[in-house]
């Protein structure tokens, strides 16, 4: 088994087709999601991700046809069903099915609801390589959603993969409207100088990722100094180390960055078997 999605209140094997042409989210992108992870028979802050994606609905104009508590028994329910060994990503989405009255809005009472579960393996710890995007930025609070998980801002992130990809890296650096550094296209940054970690302060041009929050709050707890601060695209340059957060690959170092060779360092070990031990401790069966 592949994938499950929970749809119209029951559980369906695969990928069910749930769009037509003329509904809302299938042409004009009213689509929020959220991502969580299960595996070794865990599901670290799924709570959290249950929560978001209420969050994010509410953000874009969409009316939750699901609680978060509800969601979270959804995502367990369904992790449970894959087995212990599974490496699982956790989706829960809603979308709009028709507009409002206006010619482009949205009417929130068509919102509707799917959680999919797939297998997903797990590149956690795994090295990456990052360039600068140079012809992308992140969107500001003005231009787009940014305060929600929103289907809407990763077209743009894809445009910035393919730029560095075409470069020979994994991912890239996005810079926000004021030219410092944001994120990867699909991740949280950090960067390591002289012991201290140091992450771009949220600006409301990037989501503070629910990993991201949970490995600042780990390392601080272990007594590792975390700041975080506007950063500079130069301080990458000079950083000893770099690593990213995110549910796709949780925490892993950067092991290219543009021209720079980097080795994976005793921080973002250190950040990686913190998160793993907390995930552990996370039991969903």
């Amino acid at each position: 088994m592949d994938t499950l999605t929970f749809w119209d209140g029951a559980w369906h094997e695969g990928s069910p087709n749930l769009m037509g042409p003329r509904d809302h989210a299938f042409w004009l992108g009213s689509i929020v999601f959220d991502g969580g992870r299960a595996f070794d028979g865990c599901g670290p802050d799924l709570d959290q991700h249950s929560e978001r994606v209420v969050r994010s609905a509410i953000t874009m104009g969409l009316n939750p046809t699901k609680t978060a508590a509800e969601i979270l028994a959804l995502s367990k329910e369904g992790v449970r069903l894959f087995g212990l060994k599974a490496e699982l990503y956790v989706r829960p989405m809603f979308w709009a099915t028709k507009g409002g009255p206006g010619p482009i809005s949205i009417d929130p009472d068509s919102t509707k609801f799917c959680l999919c579960i797939y297998t997903s393996p797990m590149r956690a710890g795994t090295p990456l390589s990052l360039g600068l995007c140079r012809t992308i930025r992140r969107p500001t609070p003005e231009s787009a959603p940014t305060a929600a998980k929103a289907s809407a801002l990763y077209p743009n992130s894809s445009r910035g993969v393919r730029e560095v990809q075409a470069r020979g890296f994994t991912n890239g650096v996005v810079l926000d409207a004021l030219g410092n550094v944001a994120e990867t296209c699909s991740s949280n940054l950090f960067l390591v100088k002289d012991g201290v970690v140091i992450t771009p302060v949220p600006n409301g041009s990037f989501l503070a990722g629910i990993t991201r929050n949970r490995v600042i709050a780990l390392l601080r707890e272990a007594g590792r100094a975390v700041v975080e601060r506007t950063v500079t695209p130069a301080e990458l340059d000079d950083a000893d180390e770099l690593f990213t957060t995110g549910n796709a690959g949780k925490v892993q170092p950067v092991g290219r960055y543009e021209s720079r060779d980097l080795q994976p360092g005793p921080v973002s070990r250190q950040a990686h078997e913190l998160y793993m031990a907390y995930s552990h401790s996370q039991r969903v069966m």
